[in-house]
C-alpha cells in the first residue's frame, strides 16, 4: 500500500481514538457530576482541565516528540490516557481533575505528530483531503463515544463505561505499533530531554515565534480559535444541555453522536471543495458565517422538542461548526517551512486549545446566571466578529 495511505489510517485510527477518549467524560457529565454531588455545567471545568493538559504537552512537549518520533508519541498519549480513564473511575470530584489534565495531556501529541506524519508523506494536491479525512477521526471518535458509552453506562455504570474506554486505547497501542519503524525514521535520538531543556522558555517560544513569521498563517490561527470556542462548548455541554432540555441520556447520546457524525462527513466533504476551490481561506469564512447561524438555532431550542428536530440542529451544527480543524490543519503545513511543520503545528494547536480551555469554563460560569441559551448566543455571536474580521482582511488582501 502507498505510504501516505499507511499513515493516513494509522493517524485517522489514533485521532478516533484519541477523541473517544476525551469525549467519554462529556457524555457521561449528567450521571458523572449526579454521581460525584456537583453542578451539571462543572463538567465545564473538566473539558477546560483538558484542554489545559493538551496545552502543556504542545508547549513543553517538542523535545518529546522529536526525539521518540510521532508514532511512539501517540502510543505514549494513548497510554496516557488510560491512567486517566482508571484515575476517573474512582468516582472522586478531585480525581476527575486529574484525570482530566491527564486526558489532555495524552491528546497532546495527537496534533503535531499526525501532521508531522501526513506532511511526508500526503500527496500536495490533495493534501487538504487527507488532513480532514484524518481529522475526521475526531468526531468519528466522539459519535462511538455518545453510541457506546451511554448505553454501557445506562446499562451498568459510568465507572464499567469507563473501562470499556481504556480496552479501546489500549488496542489503538497495539494496531500501530507496526508502523514505528516506517514512521519514526526520521526521530533525533540526540534530542535532549533533561527538565532543563524540556522548560526552557526558548524551546517554548520557538514554536510560537515560527507562527508570528507569517501573518497569513496567525490569522488563520485566530478564526480557528474562534472556532475552537464553539466547538469546545458543544462538546463539553451538548448531553447536559439536551437533558437540561428534556432528552433522556440515550436519547441525548444519540443526538450527540449525531453532532459528531456531521462533523466526520463534513471533514471530508468541506476538505475535497478545500483543495477544488485552492481557496481554503474563504472557505473557513463563509463556513463562519453559515455555522453561527447553526449555534443559535441549537442555543434557543425549544423546551422538550421532538428528537426528530433536535437531531435536524445538532447535525447542522456538527457539519459546520465541527469540521474546520482538518482545513486548518493543512493550511498550516502549507504555509509552514517544511523543518517548521511540527513546531508551527504545535503553536497553532496550543493557541486554538485556549479556546477550549476558556471558553467551556466561562459557559460553566454563565449558566446559573443567564440559563444555557444566553451562552450559546454568546458563543454565535463570537464566531460571528470574527468572521467579519477575517471578511475584512481577505478583502484588503485581494
Amino acid at each position: 500500500m502507498p505510504t501516505w495511505f499507511v499513515a493516513l489510517v494509522a493517524t485517522m485510527l489514533a485521532q478516533m481514538i484519541s477523541s473517544f477518549m476525551g469525549q467519554c467524560l462529556p457524555v457521561l457529565a449528567p450521571l458523572v457530576t449526579a454521581g460525584v454531588g456537583v453542578a451539571p455545567e462543572r463538567i465545564g471545568n473538566l473539558s477546560s482541565l483538558t484542554s489545559l493538559g493538551s496545552c502543556l504537552f504542545l508547549a513543553f512537549g517538542s523535545p518529546f516528540l522529536a526525539r521518540f518520533g510521532p508514532v511512539r508519541s501517540l502510543q505514549a498519549g494513548a497510554a496516557c490516557a488510560i491512567i486517566a480513564m482508571l484515575v476517573a473511575a474512582l468516582g472522586w470530584w478531585p480525581a476527575l481533575m486529574v484525570a482530566s489534565l491527564l486526558l489532555g495531556i495524552g491528546y497532546g501529541p495527537m496534533p503535531p505528530a499526525g501532521s508531522r506524519i501526513l506532511a511526508a508523506t500526503a500527496p500536495k494536491q490533495h493534501r487538504s483531503l487527507i488532513f480532514s479525512i484524518k481529522q475526521s477521526g475526531a468526531p468519528a471518535g466522539g459519535a462511538l463515544a455518545g453510541l457506546i458509552i451511554a448505553p454501557v453506562a445506562a446499562a451498568y455504570s459510568w465507572s464499567a463505561a469507563l473501562i470499556v474506554a481504556c480496552l479501546a486505547s489500549l488496542l489503538s497501542i497495539i494496531a500501530i505499533a507496526p508502523l514505528r519503524a516506517r514512521m519514526d525514521v526520521e526521530r533525533d535520538r540526540g534530542r535532549s530531554i533533561h527538565p532543563r531543556d524540556v522548560f526552557n522558555i526558548a524551546a517554548v517560544l520557538r514554536p510560537i515565534k515560527t507562527l508570528g513569521r507569517d501573518k497569513t498563517l496567525l490569522a488563520v490561527t485566530l478564526l480557528a480559535i474562534s472556532f475552537s470556542c464553539a466547538q469546545g462548548t458543544l462538546y463539553s455541554f451538548s448531553v447536559t444541555y439536551l437533558t437540561q432540555r428534556g432528552l433522556g441520556l440515550i436519547d441525548a447520546g444519540f443526538a450527540y453522536s449525531c453532532l459528531q457524525m456531521a462533523g466526520v462527513v463534513a471533514r471530508i466533504v468541506l476538505g475535497w471543495v478545500a483543495d477544488r476551490t485552492g481557496r481554503s481561506d474563504v472557505n473557513l469564512v463563509i463556513q463562519a458565517y453559515v455555522a453561527v447561524l447553526a449555534l443559535l438555532a441549537y442555543a434557543f431550542l425549544p423546551a422538550d422538542a421532538p428528537l426528530a428536530m433536535v437531531v435536524l440542529v445538532t447535525t447542522s451544527c456538527g457539519f459546520f461548526c465541527a469540521s474546520w480543524n482538518g482545513i486548518v490543519m493543512a493550511e498550516v503545513a502549507r504555509l509552514a517551512p517544511p523543518d517548521e511543520i511540527a513546531d508551527a503545528t504545535s503553536a497553532s494547536t496550543l493557541f486554538i486549545f485556549l479556546g477550549y480551555v476558556f471558553a467551556p469554563s466561562l459557559f460553566a460560569f454563565a449558566v446559573p446566571l443567564i440559563g444555557w441559551s444566553w451562552p450559546y448566543a454568546i458563543v454565535a455571536a463570537q464566531l460571528a466578529v470574527m468572521a467579519v474580521v477575517q471578511t475584512v482582511v481577505l478583502a484588503r488582501k485581494n
